[in-house]
């Protein structure tokens, strides 16, 4: 029965993909004079391009707050021409009511994770582990504006700089891939740092 429900699922997030978008709660430590403080931000990923959105960061994720985000992204979501149609998350309580109304008052559908279909948020579970692991680990964040600028800027390398398995290697905001070169000259490659050196995007000059 599981096997089935999973295949249904797959069948779905294929089948709305290019409107559809899911979301997850991420926490990073901050070190203060009084002590740690949990910072909490929302990562939003578009299944059909990859492309993630991180909201600002809060200590107080208070429904003021959750509602702003919930304006924030569906601004930003139609600014880049991938407005949502469907949005996904899990029963997280932060997920608040009024999180759930701003969202349902575009039109989009709203579809909430299930026991009975633990993969549903796989996409954007695998976005949190990836930004953890592959950012935010590297980091001790002493204040909301340092995380912020560390999510940004792992933000941007993830969309325009990261190779994505999904799409054959291509970043998630690219709209196809580079012109293949059969040999390149080491002179002929460049590259570009983030994050004091932590992200490296390597590319090819032009001729």
């Amino acid at each position: 029965m599981l096997s089935l429900l999973a295949s249904v699922t797959r069948q779905e997030l294929a089948r709305h993909a290019a409107t559809l978008w899911q979301c997850d709660y991420i926490t990073k430590p901050m070190w203060t004079m009084k002590g740690i403080v949990d910072l909490y931000l929302i990562v939003f990923i578009h299944i059909g391009t990859r492309r993630i959105w991180v909201s600002p960061c809060t200590a107080h994720p208070n429904a003021t707050w959750v509602k702003q985000q919930a304006r924030n992204f569906l601004k930003h979501a139609e600014g880049i021409g991938l407005s949502a149609g469907y949005v996904m998350h899990d029963r997280d309580t932060k997920f608040t009511v009024e999180f759930d109304e701003i969202i349902k008052s575009t039109g989009a559908k709203l579809k909430k994770k299930t026991i009975q279909s633990p993969n549903l948020q796989a996409h954007v579970e695998r976005v949190v582990q990836s930004l953890k692991h592959e950012i935010l680990d590297y980091f001790v964040i002493v204040s909301e504006r340092h995380l912020n600028h560390v999510c940004a800027e792992g933000v941007r390398w993830y969309n325009t700089e990261r190779g994505h398995s999904a799409r054959d290697n291509v970043p998630p905001a690219w709209e196809s891939a580079p012109e293949q070169v059969a040999t390149i000259k080491l002179s002929d490659v460049a590259c570009t740092t983030r994050l004091g050196g932590l992200l490296k995007h390597y590319w090819r000059r032009a001729a």
